[in-house]
């Protein structure tokens, strides 16, 4: 049996948690107000999300289309006490034709046969990049996007910072985790997410690749727990208005990746760092499909608009400016 979360606030503001199936109402799950509680219980007991949320019981029926509108679904994973404990982080480079893009990007002015660095990384991928049972798989690219404070729930505003050069989507898998107290990292499901990024940043110099990344991101509105069907079909739009300026297709899980999700996973929580008891892990799987390739310049009001096969409801931010905020720094 299928099951997805979804973390929602009701019209007084209190938090709670919906379980669904494959019907976009949900049931109130009882006694808890987080999927991060729910991720504890199953921990301590052993157990499945899917067994925590049976043996809590179902209470009243949930409109979620409804609360979207509303503004009030959160992302379906966070953590509720410290948003400093959760870590946004990704992989790029991982999809079939994912080099395409990137390598155009980043294409030495010699006009010369030789690969560049984004070619070098695709191929290693493609060769090793899903090994088999007991093997090391070569790791991918990996960047660092930000802590709980970064994450936009959905419908909600994707901030571009006042410096930025570019605010575009990235239509991605991400994979949700909570590490246990024994320092291991559990998967709790995947959820449908926009990476967003400043891609006219990085094309300048593939050296600012970190500093493209550190921006907003958004994901959900579902965590859907179990496997991810190796081929997940989805669509990522741009919307101005009335009008839609961009409209493709993207493909993702693994039929269409040159990584296996395991060895995605193995290559970043192999650091110590990341396995530190009661974190939580929003890790971005990466995506072959970006409107800044197609030769979009995205504007503020523009929405982002994201849905895919293996999810009930579509993912949508509209772009917004953030005010600049100078900095100074102060010696003590």
């Amino acid at each position: 049996m299928v099951l997805r979360l979804v973390q929602f606030r009701t019209k007084d503001g209190a938090r709670q948690v919906a379980a669904l199936g494959n019907d976009t109402n949900g049931q109130v799950v009882e006694g808890v107000s987080s999927t991060y509680a729910l991720a504890q219980m199953a921990i301590a007991n052993n157990a499945s999300l899917a067994g925590v949320v049976a043996g809590m019981g179902l209470g009243e029926t949930v409109d979620i289309r409804a609360a979207l509108a509303e503004g009030r679904v959160m992302a379906p994973l966070d953590h509720p006490s410290d948003p400093a404990h959760l870590i946004v982080t990704g992989t790029g480079l991982t999809h079939m034709g994912s080099a395409e893009g990137r390598n155009a990007m980043h294409k030495k002015l010699s006009g010369g046969d030789e690969l560049t660095d984004s070619m070098k990384m695709f191929k290693l991928g493609l060769e090793g990049g899903k090994p088999g049972p007991g093997e090391e798989g070569v790791q991918p690219e990996w960047f660092y996007k930000g802590d709980g404070a970064s994450v936009v729930a959905p419908e909600a505003p994707l901030p571009s910072p006042a410096f930025a050069q570019d605010g575009g989507e990235e239509p991605e898998i991400a994979g949700l985790y909570v590490i246990g107290p024994d320092s291991q990292p559990r998967r709790l499901g995947f959820a449908l997410g926009n990476e967003f990024s400043d891609h006219v940043t990085e094309k300048f110099n593939y050296l600012w690749l970190a500093h493209s990344k550190l921006r907003a991101c958004s994901f959900g509105p579902e965590l859907l727990t179990g496997a991810l069907p190796g081929a997940v079909i989805g669509r990522s739009r741009v919307r101005r208005g009335n009008e839609i300026i961009f409209d493709q297709p993207f493909l993702s899980g693994e039929d269409n990746m040159s990584h296996t999700i395991a060895n995605l996973e193995a290559h970043h929580f192999k650091y110590e760092g990341f396995r530190r008891p009661g974190d939580v892990h929003v890790h971005f799987f990466g995506t072959a499909t970006l409107s800044f390739s197609a030769g979009v310049k995205t504007q503020p009001g523009d929405v982002f608009e994201l849905e895919a096969d293996a999810f009930l409801f579509a993912l949508r931010n509209p772009l917004a400016a953030a005010q600049p905020a100078p900095t100074s720094v102060t010696a003590l």
